[in-house]
């Protein structure tokens, strides 16, 4: 089964052929469908077998959609959050994003602790479609009032058991309770 079968964009297509690959790993094959059709998916899968993709690459696909629009006024809403427990796979993450949405008009950022928080201020100030951030972070910034996430369309909670073993089971059920 080529990755032109499973629904994504001409785009989206292109960026996956030309990061080298031509088939979808069993996951993706699994996801990807799933997600497009707006269903909640649960996946698990070892490391390396294409779990990222398989989030991302129905995030972009959704998220590139032109019927649907934006307000008229105002700064656009962040429609994607990607909650991830690193900033070292948020940084992975959003390698994926970039590559797989270079040929799309989808703007991302990055929202990690450990590093100077006023970047992220001025980041989120412009056109932001998929945030992928660290709970800690988030909130931070939350509290502060320099993001909303009511238009979240779109919710990843990355290497969740990770998360919860890292003790942001509190943090995660504030950040949910945020969105939509």
């Amino acid at each position: 089964m080529p990755f032109t079968s499973l629904g994504l964009s001409k785009e989206i297509s292109r960026a996956v052929a030309e990061r080298g690959y031509t088939e979808p790993t069993p996951i993706q094959q699994q996801a990807i469908p799933a997600a497009l059709a707006g269903n909640d998916v649960l996946a698990g899968a070892q490391t390396g077998s294409g779990k990222t993709a398989g989030f991302t690459l129905p995030i972009l696909h959704l998220l590139s959609d032109k019927s649907i629009k934006g307000p008229s006024e105002g700064r656009p809403p962040i429609r994607a959050l990607i909650l991830v427990p690193t900033r070292e796979l948020a940084q992975q993450v959003e390698e994926s994003i970039i590559d797989y949405g270079q040929h799309l008009k989808l703007n991302s950022m990055v929202m990690i602790g450990g590093v100077s928080i006023n970047p992220q201020i001025q980041r989120l100030r412009s056109r932001v479609d998929i945030l992928v951030a660290t709970p800690g972070r988030l909130l931070d910034l939350s509290r502060q009032g320099q993001l909303k996430l009511k238009e979240v369309s779109r919710l990843v909670l990355d290497e969740a058991d990770e998360m919860l073993d890292l003790g942001f089971l509190p943090d995660v059920e504030k950040i949910l309770s945020s969105t939509p």
